[in-house]
């Protein structure tokens, strides 16, 4: 993702954000300042994002011996985490004009919420690519992606209140897109935190394990760990029970443990412990109590 790109939607988000406050105060529209809010919180988004995809392209160095991936992640939670806390605020806000409504200005609104929906859906054609490969960028494409929806959610709104004079449904509008919002933002906090929580990846582990126990002379496998640096990068160790071999005959086992994992598992960094008859009834999984028997 280049950075003229980001530079490009920032630009655009900072523009809409102005108009959608102006157009906001001007009509009386909640939704619309709601979609101001987002709005703003896209164009923080954005640079948050541009600066940890930088930071995350740094090289391993002496004290960051993984490099610098996880910057994408703690961006991608923060953005999400945002765009939920927004959500509620103006979620809340919306509740109470649902039982006091304020008099909007339809057709302001209305040309607002059209302008607004064009650079809207601008910027997300201008971040679609990355959105598929990057959880960061996701992050960020969700946040434009939402702001899009908002915008047609508050078209329609402007035109029942146009036409019909219904002014409880800008409110209820401003609760429908903040739910979808809210809804679709959490699988980016749950993964993005599974991933700072070092949770195990999604692995068939039983089939590793048979798979490795396949290989010759291998003869068991245990103390086997993985965790994910971004969403792409799994890191995994594990222990093998092999005979008392030179390290020349055990050095091949290792290359088709790492060409297998690799391979079948996409596991990108492969540790592995060789041992004769230490842990080998041990379970798969580590046990902080197993080495206190041994």
């Amino acid at each position: 993702m280049s950075g003229g790109r980001f530079f490009l939607v920032t630009v655009l988000n900072v523009v809409i954000t102005v108009f959608e406050f102006v157009g906001g105060l001007l009509s009386g529209s909640l939704s619309l300042l709601s979609d101001a809010f987002h709005n703003c919180g896209d164009a923080l988004s954005i640079v948050l994002s541009y600066a940890a995809h930088r930071i995350g392209g740094r090289q391993q160095t002496r004290t960051n011996t993984y490099g610098y991936r996880r910057a994408e992640i703690l961006a991608a939670l923060l953005n999400a985490l945002v765009l939920v806390v927004i959500c509620i605020i103006l979620a809340v806000e919306a509740v109470r004009r649902l039982f006091h409504p304020e008099h909007v200005q339809g057709t302001i609104m209305l040309g607002v919420a059209v302008i607004s929906f064009v650079a809207n859906l601008l910027s997300t054609i201008l971040l679609n690519h990355g959105a598929q490969h990057n959880l960061n960028i996701r992050a960020t494409y969700l946040h434009l992606l939402s702001d899009a929806l908002a915008s047609v959610g508050v078209i329609v709104g402007a035109v029942v209140i146009t036409l019909w004079h219904v002014e409880w449904v800008d409110p209820l509008i401003t609760i429908l897109v903040g739910g979808y919002i809210a809804w679709e933002s959490w699988p980016i906090i749950k993964q993005t935190l599974g991933i700072l929580m070092e949770a195990s990846p999604d692995l068939d582990y039983e089939g590793i394990a048979h798979d490795l126990e396949q290989l010759p002379k291998v003869e068991g496998v245990h103390h086997l760990h993985a965790w994910q640096i971004d969403e792409h990068n799994i890191i995994f160790s594990v222990h093998v029970n092999m005979a008392n071999l030179p390290l020349a005959q055990i050095e091949p086992v290792y290359r088709q443990i790492e060409t297998l994992l690799c391979r079948k598992y996409n596991v990108n960094h492969v540790t592995i412990q060789a041992e004769c008859h230490r842990g080998e009834h041990e379970s798969l999984f580590y046990d902080q109590n197993d080495w206190r028997h041994e």
